[in-house]
C-alpha cells in the first residue's frame, strides 16, 4: 500500500509531578507523626534558646532587701510578667534592659519601702501626730538620707545609720550632745581608707546639729571599729606612724633597688630597710637676760629713787647768821656705783642726825625661744644587702659563680651609703653580704594546655546551655525531620508500561531530535485504555502523534 499510514516514533509519556500536599500524603503515618513532633520540638528548642539569649545578662535590681520588702517587690515583678533571680543577702537581679524601667515602676509604687526612707517620710502628715512622733519621723528622715548618701560610695555595700538625738530642755548645762553610729558591710575584697572613713564621719557629724566628729562611731560589718573619737589618740596616731614609716622605708628600697641592679643585675640583690621614726612633738622655751646697752655704750636706767631724811638735835637755832646759813643744801655728789660719800654738815647745830639714800634700777634685755621639733624625722636608718654571686663563664663554656672582691663589696657599701643618705652621727647602720643565691631544684612550672585555662573553662560554662540546645535542635533535625523532608524531596520512579517502546515499521518519518514531552494522564483508568489502545493499534495511536507533532488538529 502506497499510502499507508507510517506510524510515528513512539514518545515518552513522563508522568506527571506530584504536589506537596500529595507527597506528605503519600509518606507513612509514623513518619508524618515524627515529622510534626520534631517541628513542634525544633520550634520550642529555638524559642528556649532565644529566650535564654534575651534575658542572660542580669543585673542587680535591688540589693541587701529585707524579707518584707523582698516579698513586696517580687510580687509586684511577678504581676508585671517580669523573669527575676534571688540570690543570697536579699538580692533581687532582672534582665541588665529592664532594669531602669522597673526601678521607675517600683519607685511610683513605693518599693522597696526601705529605699524610700529619706525625706520622703515629711511628705505624710498624719492628723492628730504629737511632738515625740513628729521628731521620730525627723530623725528616721536623717538616717535614711544619711544611709543612701553612705551606700553611694563604690565600696561600701550596704549602710544602716544610727542617731541618738537626746531632749533637750531650757538648761543650758544640762544639754546632751547627741551621737551617730555607722555599720558598713563592704563588698568582698575591698576596704575604706582613712581618708574615706574620715568624710563619712564628716558627713554624719556636718548633717546633725550639734553632732561632733567625736560622737561619730564607724563599725564594719565584722564589729571591728574603723573610726575611733580624737581622744583615742593612740589609736589614730599608730596607724598614721605606721603608714608613713612603710613609706619611708619603700622609697629608700627603691633607691637601693634602682642603684644595685644595673651593677650586679636584675634578681641578684636582695634588700631590706628599716626606719626608726621619731614622732614625738618637743616644744622648748628658752629665756636669756643681759644689760640692756644705751646708744652711747651706758647701761639704760629704768628707774632712779632717792630718800632723805633729818632729825635735829635742839629747837635753839645754831651757826652764824647770814645768807649762807639760808641757803638751801647742796646736791648729792655720790657715785652711782660703789658706796655713797659722808654726808657733811654745812651748818646748823653739829648734834642733829640725817640719813640719805640713793637706789638706781637698770634695764635688762629679756629674750623668750619657742622652738618646736618637726614630727615624723629619721631616727635611725639600717639597711641590709644581700648579692649574689657573679655568674662566669670557662672556656669550656662551664657556668659557674664567683664571689665579689672586697673592694667591690666596699664600694656597693658606698653605694647603698649614699642612696639611703647614711648619717653615723645618728648611729645608721648599712651591712652588704655576697652569697650564692639558692635555688630550689623543684618541678618546673608547666603551662596549662588550651583545655585547662580559665578563660576557657569560663567560655565552656557559659557556652553549655547553648550548646546542649543546639545539639538538641541538631538531633531533632536529622532523626525526626530529615527522614520526612527525603521521602518528600525523592523523585517518583516510574512505572512499568508508561512508555511506548515498540517502533512500527523502519521507514517511519524520524521525529524531532527532542520531541516534547506529554503529561501523562492522572487517571490510572484512561492510562491503562491509552497503553491498550497502544498495543491493539498501533498505526492509528502512531498517526495521532504525528499529528501533534505536525500540528495538525483532527
Amino acid at each position: 500500500m502506497a499510502n499507508a499510514i507510517q506510524p510515528a516514533p513512539a514518545t515518552p509519556l513522563v508522568p506527571a509531578t506530584p504536589s506537596v500536599g500529595e507527597r506528605w500524603q503519600a509518606l507513612p503515618g509514623r513518619t508524618q507523626a515524627l515529622a510534626v513532633i520534631g517541628v513542634a520540638a525544633l520550634l520550642a528548642v529555638l524559642v528556649f534558646m532565644w529566650i535564654g539569649a534575651r534575658d542572660s545578662d542580669y543585673r542587680i535590681l535591688f540589693p541587701n532587701l529585707s524579707e518584707k520588702d523582698g516579698g513586696q517587690v517580687i510580687d509586684r515583678l511577678v504581676q508585671l510578667n517580669v523573669p527575676y533571680k534571688f540570690t543570697e543577702g536579699g538580692t533581687i537581679m532582672v534582665p541588665a534592659a529592664r532594669v531602669p524601667e522597673l526601678r521607675m515602676k517600683l519607685a511610683a509604687a513605693g518599693l522597696p519601702s526601705a529605699a524610700s526612707a529619706g525625706y520622703e517620710l515629711m511628705d505624710k502628715n498624719s492628723f492628730g501626730q504629737t511632738q515625740g512622733q513628729e521628731r521620730m519621723r525627723i530623725q528616721r528622715a536623717i538616717e535614711g538620707e544619711l544611709t543612701t548618701t553612705i551606700q553611694s560610695l563604690e565600696s561600701v555595700k550596704s549602710a544602716r545609720v544610727h542617731l541618738a538625738l537626746p531632749n533637750q530642755n531650757g538648761f543650758f548645762r544640762e544639754q546632751q550632745k547627741p551621737s551617730a553610729s555607722v555599720v558598713l558591710t563592704l563588698h568582698p575584697g575591698r576596704t575604706l581608707e582613712r581618708s574615706q572613713i574620715a568624710g563619712i564621719v564628716r558627713v554624719v557629724s556636718g548633717s546633725v546639729p550639734e553632732l561632733t566628729a567625736k560622737a561619730v562611731s564607724v563599725v564594719d560589718s565584722t564589729g571591728t571599729l574603723l573610726s575611733g573619737s580624737d581622744d583615742d589618740s593612740a589609736q589614730g596616731l599608730d596607724s598614721q606612724q605606721l603608714q608613713f614609716r612603710r613609706e619611708v622605708e619603700a622609697s629608700h628600697l627603691k633607691r637601693v633597688i634602682a642603684l644595685l641592679e644595673p651593677v650586679v643585675g636584675r634578681d641578684n640583690v636582695r634588700a631590706s630597710v628599716s626606719a626608726e621614726i621619731d614622732f614625738s612633738q618637743v616644744m622648748q622655751t628658752a629665756e636669756s637676760y643681759r644689760p640692756n646697752q644705751g646708744a652711747d655704750g651706758k647701761p639704760a636706767v629704768r628707774e632712779l629713787r632717792s630718800e632723805e631724811s633729818s632729825q635735829a638735835g635742839s629747837a635753839t637755832p645754831a651757826g652764824v647768821p647770814g645768807a649762807t646759813s639760808n641757803q638751801p643744801p647742796v646736791p648729792a655728789t655720790a657715785p652711782i656705783n660703789g658706796a655713797p660719800a659722808p654726808l657733811q654738815a654745812t651748818g646748823g647745830n653739829s648734834a642733829g642726825s640725817s640719813r640719805r639714800e640713793a637706789a638706781t634700777r637698770f634695764e635688762v634685755d629679756k629674750t623668750t625661744t619657742v622652738t618646736r621639733n618637726a614630727v615624723g624625722s629619721v631616727r635611725r636608718l639600717s639597711a641590709a644587702v644581700v648579692v649574689n654571686h657573679r655568674a662566669s663563664t670557662d672556656p669550656r663554656g662551664k657556668a659557674s659563680s664567683v664571689p665579689l672582691t672586697d673592694k667591690e663589696i666596699e664600694q656597693l657599701t658606698a653605694l647603698v651609703q649614699q642612696g639611703i643618705g647614711f648619717n653615723a652621727e645618728r648611729g645608721d647602720q648599712v651591712k652588704v653580704v655576697n652569697a650564692p643565691f639558692r635555688v630550689d631544684a623543684g618541678p618546673a612550672a608547666e603551662e596549662l594546655p588550651l583545655w585547662k585555662q580559665p578563660w576557657l573553662l569560663d567560655l565552656l560554662k557559659s557556652a553549655a546551655a547553648p550548646l546542649a540546645l543546639a545539639l538538641v535542635a541538631l538531633v531533632i533535625i536529622l532523626k525526626l525531620i530529615r527522614p520526612a523532608l527525603l521521602a518528600m524531596l525523592a523523585k517518583p520512579e516510574p512505572e512499568a508500561g508508561s512508555q511506548v517502546d515498540e517502533v512500527v515499521g523502519d521507514d517511519l518519518l524520524e521525529a524531532p531530535p527532542h520531541p516534547p514531552a506529554l503529561a501523562a494522564p492522572r487517571h490510572t483508568e484512561k492510562l491503562a485504555a491509552a497503553r491498550q489502545l497502544a498495543l491493539d493499534n498501533p498505526a492509528a495511536v502512531a498517526n495521532i502523534v504525528r499529528g501533534w507533532v505536525n500540528g495538525e488538529t483532527a
